[in-house]
């Protein structure tokens, strides 16, 4: 009985001692390269971001981080990737809102839960949109635009860079507010939009800055307006919605790092705190913003508020435009 008693009391010591402990690739964290999967092309806008971010992540992390991209169905390929991952830290995500917040209502067979499955570490940067049309088109404003698609209704459509991404809920909250109905053409790759948009084969676009500032100083297309609340540094000459007096087209892509669920909290502080020390440097703040981006650089419970007010504005968004993949 004592012996038996002894185990007992042995066997509760260990136990109790175990509650609350970390492991030891946790408490070491991290001891080899981190990699960090972005679901977009190389040289595309969230691949610039991604690897901006990577180096001086890297440099605060002492490890390398590794860039790996899993580009296709608006991000959804890398966000399930990570969703079903190793939660120890060494797997990252750079996701933006339409992975996240928009694909969960657009999507009936989603693969993977974002708000089950991933744990979001940090806010890092947004983009706003540009309301662009080809440059020979007879569209000069936002006036001629909506005019246009409210006289000759299924006439006027919108390219977009593939069906649930914010260039597509975008242009349908746009519609929604001017009042007609959006008519869009969805492109698989980004390169085959922007080819349609130059062409003329489409009449108009929303795309982002860091996209279109390069287009528009080409001479390829003409911005209209963005849906930033004030006009971009980058092109200073495209007037804002709020200008063309449709303040309530003020979407914007946001990307967001996360992790898989699991993944122990001592890390997620660690990389909360390291990412945004990234993300926050000088150089890389500078560098991204020349690029079209805005920085932040948020906390975990600031991320995580964000993203829940993310996911009931486009579900009511993606609800009202009666769009649903199966």
């Amino acid at each position: 009985m004592t012996s038996r008693r002894a185990f007992s009391i042995l066997t509760a010591i260990i136990l109790l001692a175990g509650i609350g402990s970390t492991p030891g690739w946790a408490q070491n964290y991290p001891d080899k390269p981190v990699k960090l999967i972005v679901g977009f092309a190389p040289g595309t806008g969230p691949d610039v971001l991604a690897r901006t971010l990577s180096i001086k992540l890297g440099e605060k992390l002492k490890q390398p981080v590794l860039v790996d991209n899993k580009s296709g169905a608006g991000g959804q390929i890398a966000a399930l990737s990570i969703a079903k991952a190793m939660p120890d830290g060494y797997n990252l995500l750079i996701a933006d809102v339409s992975a996240i917040s928009i694909a969960p209502s657009a999507f009936t067979k989603l693969q993977y839960d974002p708000a089950k499955e991933l744990v979001a570490i940090s806010e890092v940067a947004r983009t706003d949109f540009i309301l662009v049309v080809p440059a020979n088109s007879p569209f000069k404003t936002v006036a001629d635009f909506v005019k246009a698609a409210k006289t000759n209704p299924g006439k006027v459509n919108f390219g977009t860079f593939g069906a649930g991404t914010p260039g597509h809920f975008g242009a349908e909250v746009f519609a929604e507010i001017a009042g007609f109905k959006v008519e869009p053409i969805h492109y698989r790759a980004t390169g085959d939009a922007v080819t349609a948009i130059v062409t003329g084969d489409v009449q108009g676009a929303f795309v982002s800055v860091a996209l279109g500032m390069a287009q528009i100083k080409g001479g390829k297309m003409r911005g209209l307006a963005t849906t930033a609340p004030k006009r971009s540094a980058l092109v200073p000459d495209v007037p804002t919605f709020i200008e063309a007096g449709f303040p309530k087209a003020d979407f914007s892509a946001w990307f967001a790092v996360f992790v898989p669920a699991g993944t122990p909290p001592n890390i997620i502080a660690t990389l909360n705190a390291q990412v945004v020390g990234a993300i926050q440097s000088p150089d890389v703040k500078q560098k991204l913003e020349e690029a079209g981006f805005s920085v932040s650089g948020t906390s975990v419970a600031e991320v995580k508020n964000m993203i829940a007010a993310e996911n009931i504005r486009w579900d009511r968004v993606v609800k009202a435009s009666g769009f649903k993949v199966d």
